[in-house]
């Protein structure tokens, strides 16, 4: 086990990146005239800077270490989850939803995700309930992926015992520039983030199928290990019943199958869909043609920076076993740690006593801040937005002290600070080995809640605000009851069940317990909207009201 990374080459590499980042921070402060200039930046970003903006708050330290650790104990199962942010989370969300999304926030003068919807549906309670949603759930995503950047980091420099001010530290420096720069800082921010976190994942990946000979040797030594040590076992440690190996699909309707395909894939493939933080980023750009010029950039992008994840994850357990004697998930937990430490801890290893690998550990450790400022800083912005602009907006016009929107740059910025300060408590109370659990359960909410109403709202000639708020209640409810009382993955997070019945979940022993909500709460959601609009349709033809 190597001691930590060279604090000199890490620091100097973190005082450039920090003056970069405050730099880019005064860059939006000086270009950030009015409130709309601070939520959207309208015609400020070129595709490549919203290609990479949209990739790095995409993924964040849930990708790289969350997923990424999930993937040493579940194996290259999670390569699909590759596909399915590529296919889904990118070619759909940009082709499908960008345009239309663009176009309607322009047409109506949107400035949030929240707004968007409102203004589409003429609902005060939809925006509002988007509203909510955003600053209820987004927190836990945000926490958690700022609690494992802040744990990577403090494990790899071997700076435990300053825990808490690496947090506040890492806290401060987000905050600064998102309350003062806006958008603008954010976006190219996180495109300056990105191409940390790309050049670093690819020399991981690089390095690491150099040290097993090449693509092919790594991939076999992963399949010898498994038959000829483990195979005989059935499911190892960290894993469920039905696990065949980290190069095999688990057992069809297994536990692990459920976990891993209802879970990590759909949970996170689809949810990415409805992401505010994301849609915001369609609504800035200029044009159409600048969202499909983004496209082919943020493609390559996800696939270095999830596939590289993925695939050592994967690979990191021949690593493990072949130098400590077990397999990544047994390794990191006989050292008191959690899968959420797989892959820093790799990392840590394979370049210990290699050339310039102090280097390489340091940019890889950079990456990973990166990766988790991005995020953070693009979810902050979003949830003071969802607070200091839709909902006080909301709040004015019902005391009749405010006609339109609300135009206040500043009570943006306090939202935003009294946000960071709530996440900072909050990473004090969440578990540990909770950035993939948190990413889903955040992903999955918005899409029970919101998808069928969202794509009603872009294609629809005449949106039905019945049968959007029909869905939207189906949805949540239906998730929340399933996220709290069945799920045993989803539970921890609110443990009313087990106060209220002294036990984690309602049916613990049933195939539900490991059936992602989402795969019941968005049928039923996408199944509402559909009899809704039948109904409430066929009432308006015979009422003459307006559905």
């Amino acid at each position: 086990m190597s001691d930590g990374v060279d604090l000199v080459v890490f620091g100097a590499m973190v005082a450039v990146f920090i003056v970069i980042t405050l730099l880019l921070g005064w860059y939006g402060y000086r270009n950030t005239k009015d409130n709309q200039e601070f939520l959207l930046g309208r015609n400020k970003a070129s595709p490549l800077i919203i290609a990479l903006s949209y990739g790095s708050t995409f993924l964040s330290a849930s990708a790289v270490i969350g997923f990424g650790g999930q993937a040493a104990v579940h194996g290259m199962t999670m390569i699909w989850l590759c596909f399915l942010n590529l296919f889904v989370g990118l070619i759909v969300a940009f082709l499908v939803f960008g345009g239309p999304t663009r176009r309607k926030g322009r047409e109506l003068g949107a400035s949030t995700y929240a707004d968007l919807l409102g203004k589409i549906y003429k609902s005060k309670g939809i925006r509002a309930f988007t509203a909510i949603l955003i600053i209820v759930m987004m927190p836990i995503y945000a926490a958690a992926v700022l609690k494992g950047g802040v744990n990577s980091l403090a494990t790899i420099t071997g700076l435990n015992e300053y825990y808490d001010l690496i947090l506040i530290l890492l806290a401060i420096i987000v905050a600064v520039y998102v309350v003062y720069g806006g958008i603008i800082a954010v976006m190219y921010n996180d495109a300056f983030q990105a191409a940390i976190m790309f050049v670093g994942m690819a020399v991981i990946l690089i390095v690491t199928y150099s040290y097993f000979g090449g693509v092919t040797a790594g991939n076999s030594a992963l399949v010898d290990l498994w038959n000829t040590k483990f195979s005989e076992m059935g499911s190892i440690a960290g894993t469920q019943e039905g696990f065949n190996g980290w190069t095999n699909f688990s057992d069809f309707g297994s536990t692990e199958w459920l976990t891993v395909v209802t879970t990590f894939l759909l949970g996170v493939g689809i949810g990415a869909l409805t992401q505010p933080q994301l849609a915001v980023r369609f609504m800035s750009a200029k044009s159409d043609r600048d969202l499909n010029k983004s496209l082919l950039v943020g493609s390559i992008f996800m696939i270095v920076i999830v596939g590289s994840a993925y695939t050592v994850g994967a690979l990191s357990n021949v690593y493990f076993f072949q130098e400590d004697g077990a397999i990544a998930y047994e390794y990191i937990t006989s050292i008191g740690l959690g899968t959420d430490f797989i892959i820093p801890q790799f990392i840590l290893e394979i370049f210990n006593g290699m050339t310039f690998g102090d280097v390489f550990v340091s940019l890889f450790l950079l990456s990973l801040v990166c990766a988790a400022i991005s995020t953070i800083s693009a979810l902050l912005h979003t949830i003071g937005a969802a607070g200091g602009y839709d909902l006080y907006t909301l709040y004015q016009n019902k005391k009749g002290r405010l006609q339109g929107d609300s135009q206040s740059v500043r009570l943006n910025r306090i939202c935003i600070v009294v946000i960071m300060v709530l996440l900072v408590v909050y990473c004090y109370l969440m578990p540990s080995d909770i950035i993939a659990k948190a990413t889903s359960v955040f992903m999955g909410m918005t899409a029970a809640a919101l998808l069928p109403a969202y794509f009603h709202a872009l294609y629809s000639k005449n949106p039905c605000r019945k049968a959007a708020l029909a869905s939207i209640s189906v949805g949540t409810v239906s998730y929340l009851f399933l996220a709290l009382f069945i799920n045993t993955g989803t539970s921890v997070f609110l443990p009313i069940c087990n106060l209220l019945t002294g036990q984690k979940v309602l049916f613990p022993d049933s195939f539900l317990a490991s059936t992602d909500p989402l795969v019941i709460a968005l049928p039923l959601s996408i199944i509402t909207m559909a009899v809704a609009l039948v109904v409430f349709r066929r009432t308006e033809n015979s009422t003459a009201e307006a559905c």
